[in-house]
């Protein structure tokens, strides 16, 4: 293969993180009551070639990378899982990668509720008839990588008589300009619970039913600036505008994700509520998510014990 033809052209921004997991119709997202994957994440989000020309790419996308996916699993009571991670060729619609002979099984095991982490070498994957598994993307897309090379990777999780498919892109790129940088993870600096910090060892009792604010700290000053190609192949400059989904294992959570710019270019406010909904005691796991669209993710973890 000719690490040249990994980018014919690029003209588009590669803009990636797609996630789905098993929520049901009339699940309330932010209401983690079964088996759910919450996030996953690479670090790094995005490798970027020195280069569009070909050059030394294919080596730099063979650099590692440490895949990460937040595992939540409620009523499962510490039960073991088994998963698989699979990487396709195919397009980003089949969520269970169920085409052989462009699938690519990276790694499996078994595994629990809380965090997975595996290190990895996508851009070395190969399928089935011993190409690499960057090139059969490219091949199979109708833009043949116009706007970067996005390979869906699939968690596949299975407990019990429960299945759970979760897909994430992780995304190649090459740097045409030199004002262009490869992506970098998005973290919340803190959250805030009803106004006061919230720390991430620090389990508040909460009392009473009556709903709660939540909300995160101030990160305007770390969304990034960033450069794509525009259709002219001039620069275009964007900024991120960070997206947060926002869960709990009891009661639920409103909005359920906040953040994002709407057609009228307004950021929506990151302040959320949490109504508990019952009379019980216990304890309360939170998760809040945060993607910075171009495929970065990461979270936080809170607990809260709960007083009816």
């Amino acid at each position: 293969m000719s690490p040249a033809r990994i980018f014919p052209s690029l003209l588009i921004p590669a803009l990636a993180a797609q996630l789905s997991g098993c929520v049901g119709s009339d699940d309330d997202p932010s209401q983690v009551h079964d088996l759910r994957v919450l996030g996953m994440s690479f670090e790094s989000p995005e490798l970027m070639a020195a280069d569009c020309n070909g050059g030394a790419s294919a080596l730099e996308f063979a650099a590692p990378v440490t895949f990460t996916a937040l595992i939540a699993d409620p009523r499962g009571n510490g039960r073991p899982l088994s998963f698989e991670l699979l990487a396709c060729g195919s397009p980003v619609d089949d969520r269970t990668c169920s085409i052989d002979a462009d699938r690519v099984r990276l790694a499996e095991g078994n595994t629990a509720a809380g965090e997975l982490t595996l290190a990895l070498r996508p851009g070395l994957a190969l399928v089935r008839d011993g190409s690499l598994l960057l090139q059969r993307v490219v091949d199979l897309d109708a833009y043949h990588g116009l706007g970067g090379i996005r390979i869906p990777l699939v968690l596949h999780l299975r407990g019990d008589a429960e299945n759970v498919y979760a897909q994430k892109l992780m995304v190649f790129n090459c740097k045409r300009f030199a004002s262009m940088k490869p992506n970098i993870t998005p973290r919340l600096p803190g959250l805030q619970l009803d106004g006061q910090a919230w720390g991430e060892s620090e389990v508040r009792v909460l009392q009473g039913d009556r709903n709660h604010k939540l909300q995160p700290d101030d990160f305007s000053a770390l969304e990034e600036d960033y450069v794509v190609p525009g259709y002219d192949l001039r620069e275009v400059h964007l900024k991120e505008s960070w997206k947060i989904s926002w869960h709990v294992d009891l009661g639920k959570i409103s909005p359920t994700e906040t953040g994002g710019v709407d057609l009228g270019g307004q950021e929506s406010r990151h302040l959320v509520e949490w109504s508990p909904g019952v009379s019980e005691r216990r304890d309360v796991q939170f998760w809040v998510v945060v993607r910075d669209g171009r495929g970065g993710e990461s979270w936080l973890k809170r607990r809260v014990s709960y007083l009816p």
